[in-house]
């Protein structure tokens, strides 16, 4: 099978190359899984840099996303047969990742993908999908009426929550700069306030403050948010944060602060199929790149292609991984049956 390779750890341009790799061979209870689209997120790209060089030894395969059609069944697989059309978040940093035309992975993981939601939209929803529902209702427990500050609410997980919030029954803001607040507020927030203008902290609280803080950008958000909690407030971060942050005022409201990496799930999967079956929850997509351009989608995800200084472009970056025209079965991927 073709997959796109890491070979060294740095910039877009030099880490990845094109290779042939035996079609991996599911075992017991797994599925094989012919990948049609996957897509590119930031965790790839701190893997690609090196940020988790202790748990990926090179050459890789990374990636996590997938929405494809299952190919073949290991020994107890019995949940699927070939044919079914399927999305998953695959496991991270465990084994083979989802740049590459097949992907094995364990049953208990996959759920059927909607079947209103094309291949490339499933695929840019698995990971920031999975992440939201962990954090606004498994770790926030965000409930109908409370409101939700959504950070970065134009960005690939910000654009998810936002709609997520909403079908929960919140009040939504968000912070988006001023181009994107027809975006946000079509995805379904209440107010949309530009932090690149000034401070969003009084505009916050002039709402009267807010019951749950999403952080998606980092920076002081950990410090800040206790000037916009209101008491027994949650805030949920999904952002590496080397450096300490002061959280003495978090005392104050009797905030309570969860950290989020995310972890894969049919339950989560299935509870989100639900919301893009009503109509509540649609992915983003701003760009389909082929899987031989995966250098390219790591340059756009990170601010703009080599050598055209384009802004990066809204909403997920999906790659198509088999020609979404083609047929999902064939010669090339025959049915499988362990």
């Amino acid at each position: 099978m073709h997959v796109m390779e890491l070979v060294r750890f740095g910039g877009a341009d030099a880490a990845f190359a094109a290779r042939e790799l035996p079609r991996p061979t599911p075992g017991p209870g797994q599925v094989l899984v012919r990948v049609m689209a996957t897509s590119v997120n930031p965790l790839d790209l701190q893997t690609r840099r090196g940020d988790y060089r202790d748990q990926v030894a090179l050459p890789a395969v990374i990636g996590n996303d997938v929405s494809g059609v299952v190919v073949g069944t290991g020994p107890g697989a019995d949940d699927f047969q070939p044919g079914d059309e399927v999305w998953y978040l695959a496991p991270v940093f465990a084994g083979q990742g989802t740049y590459a035309e097949f992907h094995v992975v364990d049953q208990t993981l996959v759920a059927r993908k909607p079947a209103s939601l094309p291949h490339i939209e499933a695929a840019g929803l698995a990971l920031v999908g999975v992440t939201v529902w962990e954090a606004l209702v498994e770790r926030a427990g965000v409930r109908a009426g409370e409101r939700v500050l959504v950070h970065g609410g134009a960005g690939g997980v910000g654009s998810v929550a936002v709609q997520v919030a909403r079908a929960l029954g919140a009040e939504v803001v968000t912070t988006a700069r001023a181009r994107d607040h027809e975006f946000v507020t079509g995805l379904g927030a209440d107010t949309a306030i530009d932090f690149s203008t000034g401070d969003y902290v009084p505009q916050v609280r002039a709402l009267g403050g807010v019951d749950v803080v999403l952080d998606t950008v980092g920076g002081d958000t950990l410090t800040r948010s206790p000037e916009v909690l209101a008491d027994r407030g949650r805030v949920v971060s999904i952002v590496d944060i080397p450096e300490p942050q002061n959280l003495l005022a978090a005392w104050g409201v009797n905030a309570t602060y969860h950290f989020v990496f995310v972890s894969p799930g049919r339950a989560k999967l299935e509870a989100l199929g639900r919301l893009v079956d009503r109509g509540e929850l649609r992915p983003v997509i701003g760009t389909v790149l082929p899987l031989a351009d995966i250098a390219q989608a790591h340059a756009l995800l990170e601010g703009g292609s080599a050598g055209e200084g384009r802004r990066r472009p809204s909403g997920k970056i999906a790659v198509a991984v088999h020609p979404l025209g083609e047929p999902p079965h064939g010669t090339a991927s025959s049915p499988q049956k362990g």
